[in-house]
């Protein structure tokens, strides 16, 4: 099987991890921090502001069955785009919004993607549209959080997450 693979910075980490391990196609999700200043930063680290990191989901799919461009539509459902450096009760830079790509060969879609989203908003949209930097793995107990921890924080209502275990990708 192929995968393709995509980084996602959509508020705090755990609630769009869940949120994209139901969507179908998805193979695995590991929450980490991104694109940032120093290396190998804990948790505590980003969590000052001064790393430079985003909280980002790394996102492995089949794109036989599900599409970049249907990933990240889905991304714009669970996000502000026009907040910077919030989305819910979260603030501060850790909590930006960002779509992460590592092939080039992914930023036309991104582009097409985004230019459809920005019809929808009068302001432009604060969500980075960047390479990859850097990717560092997030520590053991914030993976899988809401799993491991079903009333933990989660800042996306429980609703979106049924509408993405629900959402099917119409395919030509």
């Amino acid at each position: 099987m192929k995968e393709k693979e995509i980084y996602l910075a959509g508020g705090c980490f755990w609630g769009t991890e869940h949120y994209f391990k139901q969507i179908e196609g998805v193979i695995e999700t590991e929450v980490g921090f991104a694109n940032g200043h120093t290396e190998n930063p804990t948790y505590k680290e980003v969590y000052t502001d001064t790393t430079g990191y985003a909280e980002t989901v790394h996102v492995r799919y089949n794109p036989d069955v599900v599409s970049l461009s249907f990933l990240l539509q889905m991304f714009f459902k669970a996000i502000d785009p026009t907040s910077l450096n919030k989305q819910g009760h979260d603030e501060g830079t850790r909590y930006r919004t960002g779509v992460y790509y590592i092939d080039p060969a992914d930023l036309p879609v991104i582009e097409k993607v985004f230019a459809e989203e920005q019809k929808n908003y009068q302001q432009p949209l604060a969500v980075e549209k960047l390479p990859l930097q850097n990717f560092y793995t997030a520590e053991e107990y914030h993976q899988d959080y809401l799993d491991k921890n079903p009333e933990g924080y989660c800042h996306l209502p429980l609703s979106l997450f049924e509408f993405a275990k629900q959402a099917k990708e119409k395919k030509l």
